[in-house]
C-alpha cells in the first residue's frame, strides 16, 4: 500500500538515523571516568574473570577476590573478551552497553520495516536513542541495555512469529530469551511469559484458539533451543558452589520481589514510583504526550499492533511497580516498545496538525526558562560548584533555552522537518551533561585517588574503611582487589561469608596488619565520626581530601 504523503513526517533517510546513533553512543565515551557504585563493580569482574587464569571464576564470578553470584555472567564474559581484544579502558568497558543500544536501533528498524511503518521505525529508533534515559544506559556499564536488547528480540520475534508461523523466528525467539536469562536471570522469562501470554489471551477468538498459539509456541524444537544455550552456565555453577542453588534462585530472585532478600540493599517505593521517572526516561519526547491527547488517533485501525505494543511496555512496568525492589535504570527494558508506539501514533495523528508540532517546543521553552532562573538564583553548593569550570555548564540551561525555542519556532516554519528538529535538544543536553560528570568526577570516581596514591604512596597498601560500594571504581584502577575494614558492604556480604578470606578485616586483623605495613587508608566524610572512635586512629594522619574522600596514612 502506498504510504499517505505526510508533509510534517520527513522520509528520514537511514544513514541520519545511524548518524544520530553514532553521535549519543559514542561522543566522548571514554573522557569519564569508571563511576563508582554499579558501574565500578561491573568493570571489576570482568577484569578479575581476565586476570585470574582460573576457569573457576567463568563460572562464579569474583569481585575484589570474593564469589559474587547475585547475577548471571553473560555481561562479564562479553566485557572480559572487550577487554581481552582491546584492553582494560573506560571506553573499553562501556562496549557492552553501547552495542545493546546500537542493537536495539537495530531491532526497531527491522521490526517496524515488518509490519509496515517503515518510516515511522526510523523516527521511533531516534526518539529511542536520544531519550535521555536511553543515553545515559547505553554510556555506563550495567546489565540493563544487554537485557533490553535481547528480550526486545525475543519478544518481537516472538510477536511476528505468532504472526507469520514461519518456524525461525520462533528459534531466534528462544535463543534470544536464554541469552536474556544469562544476561539478567530469571526476570527475562517472567516478562517475556507475561507479555507473549498476555497478547496470545487477548488476540486470541476463543479459548481453543488460544491453546493452539501457544502449544505452537512452545513447540519442543524452541525449547530445545533455549534449553542448550541456558541450562549449561546453570549446572555448572552448581556443580562449582552448592549454595548457588538457594542463594540464586530463592535469594536473589523470588525474596527480592518480595523485598526479604539478604542483605536488603534496593530501594522500594509506591506503586506509582515509575510514572513520573518513566517521563524523565522519555525526556524529551515525553513533551509530546500532550499531542496525542489533543489529536485525533485511530487506533482501531491497526489495533492487534497497538494491543501487543501496550502490552509489552505496561506488563513490565506493572511488574516493576508491584515488586519491593525498584530501581530507575529497570525502565530502559519498555522504551524500545514506547519509541516505536509514540511514533506510530504521532504519524497517524499527524502531529496534531502544525500547531501540534509548536506545543512540545513551547512546553521545553517553559521548562528551560524555569531552569535558566533556578541556575541564576538558586543558593546551591553544587551548582556553584558547576559554575567554576566550563562554559557549557555554567550556561547550559539558557543554550538548552534558546535551542528550544528555535525549534519551536523552525518546525512551525519549516513543516518539511517537522518533529525531527527535537532531536537537537537532546543533542545540546549530551556535552552539558558530561561536563556535569567532569567537574564532579572526584565525587564519583576514585581514578583521580588511585592515580596519586600510585605516585606518591607506591609502598603503601591501601584500604576502605566500611564501604567497598561507594569507591567500587578502586580496585579496577589499581589493578588490584583491595582490603576493607570493618565491612559494611553489601555487594561482599556473601563472598566474604562463603569463603575464607584476607579482603574483609577486622578491627584486629586490621590492628595487626598496621603494626608491619605502610597504609593508606581511604575513609568517607560520613564515616568520619566512626573512624575516630577507632584505637587505631591515633597512629593515622589525614594526608589529602579528594571529593567526599578522606585519605590517612600512617
Amino acid at each position: 500500500m502506498k504510504r499517505e504523503h505526510n508533509i510534517q513526517f520527513p522520509e528520514i533517510p537511514l544513514w541520519l538515523v545511524w548518524g544520530i546513533v553514532c553521535y549519543f553512543v559514542s561522543f566522548k565515551l571514554g573522557s569519564y571516568p569508571i563511576l563508582d557504585n554499579n558501574e565500578g563493580l561491573y568493570a571489576e569482574i570482568p577484569r578479575e574473570m581476565l586476570r585470574s587464569g582460573d576457569w573457576h571464576q567463568w563460572i562464579i564470578p569474583h569481585l575484589n577476590g570474593l564469589p559474587y553470584m547475585e547475577k548471571p555472567p553473560l555481561l562479564y564474559w562479553l566485557t572480559a573478551v572487550f577487554f581481552a581484544v582491546f584492553g582494560e579502558s573506560e571506553w573499553v568497558a562501556r562496549l557492552v552497553p553501547v552495542s545493546s543500544g546500537i542493537g536495539c536501533v537495530g531491532l526497531i528498524l527491522w521490526f517496524t520495516k515488518s509490519i509496515g511503518r517503515e518510516y515511522a521505525g526510523r523516527l521511533a529508533a531516534i526518539v529511542f536513542i536520544s531519550s535521555l534515559g536511553v543515553t545515559a544506559m547505553s554510556r555506563i556499564l550495567m546489565f540493563d541495555m544487554l537485557l533490553t536488547v535481547l528480550l526486545t528480540a525475543a519478544v518481537m520475534s516472538g510477536y511476528l512469529f505468532c504472526v507469520r508461523k514461519q518456524r525461525k523466528l520462533l528459534y531466534v525467539c528462544m535463543a534470544m530469551l536464554a541469552l536474556a536469562l544469562l544476561a539478567k536471570g530469571f526476570v527475562a522469562l517472567i516478562l517475556f511469559f507475561a507479555v507473549m501470554g498476555s497478547y496470545l489471551a487477548l488476540s486470541s477468538s476463543t479459548l481453543k484458539n488460544f491453546l493452539s498459539r501457544l502449544y505452537e509456541c512452545l513447540h519442543w524444537k524452541g525449547l530445545l533451543v533455549f534449553f542448550l544455550i541456558a541450562t549449561p552456565w546453570h549446572i555448572a555453577a552448581m556443580l562449582v558452589e552448592p549454595i548457588f542453588p538457594w542463594f540464586y534462585f530463592i535469594n536473589e530472585h523470588i525474596l527480592r520481589f518480595l523485598g526479604k532478600r539478604e542483605p536488603h540493599d534496593y530501594y522500594a517505593g509506591a506503586w506509582w514510583y515509575y510514572l513520573p521517572r518513566a517521563l524523565l526516561f522519555l525526556f524529551p519526547w515525553s513533551f509530546f504526550l500532550p499531542v496525542l491527547a489533543l489529536a485525533r488517533t485511530n487506533i482501531a485501525r491497526h489495533r492487534d499492533i497497538h494491543l501487543f505494543l501496550c502490552i509489552a511496555w505496561l506488563i513490565p512496568m506493572v511488574f516493576f511497580s508491584v515488586s519491593s525492589a525498584k530501581a530507575n535504570y529497570y525502565l530502559v527494558i519498555v522504551m524500545p516498545f514506547v519509541a516505536i508506539q509514540l511514533a506510530i501514533m504521532l504519524e497517524d495523528a499527524k502531529f496534531g496538525g502544525q500547531w501540534g508540532l509548536v506545543i512540545p517546543g513551547v512546553l521545553l521553552s517553559i521548562l528551560f526558562f524555569a531552569l535558566t532562573w533556578w541556575f541564576l538564583n538558586g543558593k546551591n553548593e553544587a551548582l556553584n560548584g558547576l559554575f567554576i569550570k566550563g562554559i557549557f555548564t555554567r550556561y547550559f540551561a539558557e543554550i538548552l533555552l534558546i535551542t528550544s525555542i528555535l525549534v519551536t519556532f523552525f518546525s512551525f516554519r519549516i513543516r518539511k522537518l517537522g518533529v525531527l528538529l527535537y532531536v537537537l535538544v537532546p543533542m545540546m543536553s549530551l556535552p552539558a551533561m558530561l561536563q556535569v560528570i567532569d567537574v564532579r568526577q572526584n565525587y564519583i570516581s576514585t581514578k583521580a585517588v588511585a592515580a596519586w596514591l600510585r605516585t606518591d604512596f607506591p609502598q603503601s597498601e591501601v584500604v576502605l574503611y566500611r564501604v567497598f560500594e561507594h569507591q567500587s571504581s578502586l580496585p579496577f584502577y589499581l589493578k588490584s582487589p583491595v582490603r576493607i575494614v570493618d565491612s559494611r558492604s553489601s555487594d561482599l556480604f556473601w563472598g566474604n561469608k562463603l569463603q575464607k578470606n584476607n579482603i574483609v578485616l577486622s578491627d584486629m586483623q586490621f590492628q595487626n596488619l598496621l603494626d608491619k605495613q605502610k597504609i593508606a587508608l581511604m575513609v568517607l566524610k560520613e564515616d568520619l565520626p566512626d573512624f575516630r572512635q577507632k584505637k587505631y586512629f591515633s597512629e593515622f594522619k589525614l594526608t589529602r581530601e579528594s571529593g567526599n574522600t578522606l585519605i590517612f596514612t600512617n
